[in-house]
């Protein structure tokens, strides 16, 4: 059975960006998007493993998001998000390698609880074929693509492994090749999914 899961929010361009990080950390999901509550309704809304949802959606129809607690998370921003003690909730307004790193841990929270509805499971590097064999990569590779996801500068890298500035964008333009992911964010999730670093050392 195909797994989707939804996100209903009535800006479009948080609705693109969100199934965009989404679709590239979890590619064997089905990512739809839905402008408001009622286009939700019109489909098969108790289908979805998940439902991204804005706060003044989630506010305007708590009940059923109620009864969908453990699949819901609520998007909101830092003010928001202290006010909504116990709903699983994302700070959408952070930059792009702490939302990352936000959604890797929602994963790994959802993970570690293994209930069935939890954050995507089944994300075991092993069983994603869109992603390269792990020796595709060589030792060093790894070292520095640790470092780059953990938030480091290519100089900060070059000093930490002890090798050139020269050196280090060299391998980075390896990695960037060998797994055809040019992001900084991208090889954070790639780094992560892999097991080479965790998502609270990001």
């Amino acid at each position: 059975m195909e797994k989707e899961i939804a996100i209903i929010d009535n800006n479009s361009l948080a609705r693109l960006g969100l199934q965009s990080l989404l679709e590239e950390i979890i590619p064997d999901f089905t990512i739809r998007t839905f402008g408001s509550f009622a286009e939700l309704m019109a489909d098969t809304p108790d289908m979805f493993v998940h439902y991204f949802v804005s706060t003044q959606i989630y506010l305007e129809h708590t009940t059923f998001f109620l009864q969908k607690k453990n699949q819901t998370v609520v998007l909101c921003n830092a003010e928001t998000q202290a006010q909504l003690s116990g709903v699983l909730s994302l700070n959408i307004n952070q930059d792009e390698q702490h939302l990352v790193k936000s959604i890797l841990l929602l994963h790994q929270h959802g993970h570690r609880k293994g209930h069935p509805h939890s954050l995507p499971t089944g994300m075991h590097p092993a069983i994603h074929p869109q992603m390269p064999l792990q020796n595709d990569l060589t030792k060093r590779e790894i070292e520095v693509l640790s470092l780059v996801a953990r938030g480091f500068i290519n100089k900060e890298i070059a000093n930490k492994l002890n090798i050139s500035l020269t050196t280090v964008i060299t391998h980075r333009k390896n990695i960037t090749e060998k797994l055809g992911i040019k992001s900084v964010s991208g090889l954070t999730i790639y780094a992560v999914m892999r097991g080479y670093v965790e998502a609270d050392s990001i």
